[in-house]
């Protein structure tokens, strides 16, 4: 499978991640990076960011600012918006798993 087409399958997952993350408690980019890489996704901070400030204008996250260590980290919370989509999907996500485990189940 080409990089371009495992990117493109991929991206949903990595934000339902990123959203349930966020609902469990504020998350921050590099931890959302080694958070991903334990579930074997390879994300680099130019292909995450995008990411995460794209979920923020449509309203899924909010942010803020704190100082830590003398540097500037930004974090991420989900919105009500953002529990919202969430919900929705996880019951897309166990409609798709059902469909998909019977599929096998009658091979």
């Amino acid at each position: 499978m080409s990089e371009y087409v495992k990117k493109r399958l991929f991206h949903g997952f990595v934000c339902m991640h990123i959203l349930h993350h966020a609902k469990e408690h504020p998350v921050y980019g590099s931890w959302m990076v080694e958070e991903l890489a334990h579930h074997g996704y390879k994300m680099s901070y130019g292909t995450l960011y995008p990411i995460l400030h794209d979920l923020e204008k449509e309203g899924l996250l909010t942010s803020s600012s704190m100082t830590v260590e003398g540097k500037i980290r930004k974090y991420y919370t989900i919105t009500s918006l953002g529990e919202s989509a969430l919900e929705e999907l996880r019951s897309y996500l166990r409609e798709l798993t059902d469909e998909v485990q019977e599929k096998k189940d009658e091979q």
